[in-house]
């Protein structure tokens, strides 16, 4: 028997280093950089800190610094909260409220009850870590959920929306203090080509605005012409709109709507229903979350019916009534006695 000879792994080793020596020291940053994203800010901190402490020499002493990381702690802590929001996609808003409430807890007890300052952290910590593994996603323990016909386990929201399946959901997920483009393109920004975006990582601002005026176009959202406009400033319907033209941007395979016109007045309410309809038109699906029979009734082909946890049947518009579905949905009847037409 012989053995299988391998590549010599010297000699491109070798070659790998005479090529790094090659390179010049930007170069050499422009590859350190993106592969440790947090090294950039972190010099970016230390250079400040630097040309602080040489503008006033009083920056460095003791108390500054007391002060200075006092801030910091605070606002890491709320950014942390926000970024936990931001990651689980506004699946489960109450994150950023743990947050606050484990943090509130140890202030607290170190302030109010004389606990030393590490005690009260960790049992902030720990009512944190409780409060989220009662309020955790949940992920499904048995049953099966199929993709193009093949089964598909998602572990985390990011696993669904990598698979091509978007969610606008009741709470909107959108960040106000962000421009429209922003929030199109929030979690998925686009940086600069070049030394611009791999070293100064600066953001494509130009092209994702000029991107998200397209996608908004598409949909036949007249209402919203500057991409560039905080969403703080806008209506519900046209927050709204933003949410599903994200959706709709980057959802390949399916778009889930949960009770997206359930804040909504009457005309903001026809203005996603026909943002819907222009979905559709695309060829892709949309799963409608709602409780509101005639918006369902408007826009769907096909209904399931949902009551205490269970299907309580599958109908259509063409077959059904709306009362008949009502009645369904409440256990007035049932599907076996309401065959429809």
């Amino acid at each position: 028997m012989t053995a299988p000879v391998s590549a010599p792994a010297p000699a491109t080793t070798a070659a790998e280093q005479f090529a790094r020596r090659r390179q010049s020291p930007l170069q050499r940053v422009q590859h350190l950089l993106p592969a440790h994203p947090a090294i950039s800010p972190l010099l970016v901190l230390v250079a400040a800190a630097v040309v602080f402490s040489l503008i006033n020499p009083r920056f460095a002493a003791p108390n500054s610094l007391s002060l200075v990381l006092q801030q910091v702690a605070v606002i890491g802590a709320l950014a942390v909260g926000q970024i936990l929001v931001i990651l689980t996609a506004g699946i489960d808003l109450s994150v950023g409220a743990i947050t606050i409430l484990a943090m509130m807890l140890s202030a607290k007890l170190a302030e109010g009850n004389g606990v030393p300052g590490f005690l009260a952290v960790l049992v902030g910590i720990a009512v944190g870590l409780v409060a989220g593994l009662l309020n955790g996603a949940l992920v499904p323990d048995a049953g099966s959920i199929l993709l193009d016909g093949e089964p598909v386990h998602f572990r985390r929201p990011q696993d669904a929306r990598e698979a091509g399946i978007e969610t606008v959901y009741q709470t909107l997920a959108v960040a106000p203090a962000l421009d429209i483009a922003g929030n199109l393109y929030l979690g998925r920004e686009r940086r600069r080509p070049g030394v611009l975006g791999s070293v100064l990582r600066m953001l494509d601002k130009k092209g994702m605005r000029a991107d998200a005026a397209k996608a908004l176009s598409d949909l036949g959202i007249g209402t919203l012409q500057n991409t560039a406009q905080p969403v703080e400033t806008l209506s519900g319907g046209q927050r709204q709109a933003v949410a599903v033209a994200r959706a709709a941007a980057f959802g390949s395979k399916v778009i889930i709507l949960d009770e997206p016109t359930a804040a909504l007045g009457v005309r903001e309410s026809n203005q996603v229903l026909k943002m819907i309809g222009e979905v559709r038109a695309r060829g892709l699906p949309v799963v409608l979350i709602s409780h509101n029979m005639p918006h369902v009734f408007e826009v769907a082909d096909r209904i399931h019916i949902q009551r205490l946890g269970c299907c309580a049947g599958v109908i259509t518009p063409a077959t059904h009534t709306m009362p008949e579905a009502v009645a369904i949905m409440t256990g007035a009847t049932t599907l076996a006695e309401t065959p429809g037409r």
